[in-house]
C-alpha cells in the first residue's frame, strides 16, 4: 500500500512514516522540505501518483486567526482535489477533540473548517480527533508563566502521548475508511494544572503551578467539557508517569 503522509517531517508525521514503513508499506513523507506544498498545490500531482491513502498531519506555521484558517482550508481543498484526480481511496485527517465546542479558539475554528472540507469531498475519509500531546505540556506551562509562578486553567484535561496517537493513525490509515470521526484521549483525566505541574517538576522546575478557572487556553476560557471526549473514545495506553520517565 502506498501511503503519503502530508506533514511527514513533523512530530507526528515523522513517527508515523517510520511506523508505517516498519509495517511494510510504501510511505512518502511529504512536506515543503521535499517540494510538496499543499497550500500552494506544488508537488501534489507527482507525490500522489499511485497513492492509496493520504494522511494529513500538517500544521500551520502561523496560528494568527486569518492565517491558520487559510492554511487548513486551502491545503485541505487542494489535497482532496488532487486526491480525486489521482484516485486516492482514503483520506485520513488528524484533528482535535473539542474542536467543534470551542469556537473562541481560532486554531479550533480552523481545524473545524478543515474537517468540513474533508467531509464534503468525494474522497472516503477518516478523521481522528486527539487531545493535546504530552510533548506540549511544558510549552503550555511557559505560556502561563507570570511573576515567578505558572497560572493555567483548572478545567479537566486528558492529554495523550504522541506515540499513542501515531499507533491509532497507523491503524486507521491501513483499515477501511470510517467516513466518520473518532475521539482519542489519554488514559488519565485530571485538572489541567496537575498535568502541567507534574511536567514542570520532572524538568526540575520548582515554580508553583496555579489552577485558575478564569485562565485562558490559546486565548479562550475553557471548562471541564471543552477539551475531553464527551462520548465513546479510544484511549492511549501510556500514562504520564511512563512518558515522563523517558524524557
Amino acid at each position: 500500500m502506498k501511503i503519503v503522509v502530508i506533514g511527514g517531517t513533523g512530530l507526528i508525521g515523522s513517527k508515523l512514516v517510520a511506523k508505517l514503513k516498519q509495517q511494510g508499506h510504501e510511505v512518502v513523507a511529504a512536506s515543503p522540505k521535499s517540494g510538496v506544498n499543499a497550500v500552494t498545490g506544488e508537488g501534489l500531482t507527482t507525490v500522489l501518483a499511485g497513492a492509496d491513502v493520504v494522511v494529513d498531519v500538517a500544521n500551520s506555521p502561523s496560528w494568527e486567526p486569518a492565517a491558520v484558517l487559510e492554511f487548513f482550508e486551502r491545503s485541505s481543498k487542494n489535497l482532496v482535489a488532487a486526491e480525486a484526480k489521482a484516485g486516492v481511496k482514503h483520506h485520513v485527517a488528524l484533528s482535535i477533540v473539542g474542536t467543534d465546542r470551542s469556537p473562541d479558539i481560532a486554531y479550533f475554528r480552523a481545524k473545524l473548517a478543515q474537517e468540513t472540507v474533508v467531509k464534503t469531498s468525494s474522497i472516503p475519509y477518516s478523521i481522528v480527533r486527539a487531545t493535546q500531546f504530552f510533548e506540549f505540556l511544558g510549552a503550555i506551562g511557559e505560556a502561563g508563566a507570570t511573576g515567578g509562578k505558572v497560572v493555567v486553567p483548572s478545567a479537566l484535561f486528558q492529554p495523550i502521548a504522541s506515540d499513542d496517537v501515531v499507533d491509532c493513525l497507523a491503524e486507521v490509515a491501513t483499515a477501511r475508511p470510517l467516513n466518520g470521526t473518532i475521539d482519542l484521549a489519554g488514559p488519565e483525566k485530571a485538572p489541567f494544572n496537575e498535568f502541567v505541574a507534574r511536567r514542570l517538576k520532572a524538568a526540575g522546575d520548582s515554580r508553583p503551578v496555579i489552577g485558575d478557572p478564569t485562565a485562558q487556553y490559546y486565548g479562550a476560557p475553557i471548562v471541564d467539557t471543552s477539551l475531553n471526549p464527551l462520548g465513546e473514545a479510544r484511549l492511549g495506553k501510556t500514562p504520564l508517569a511512563t512518558w515522563l520517565s523517558t524524557i
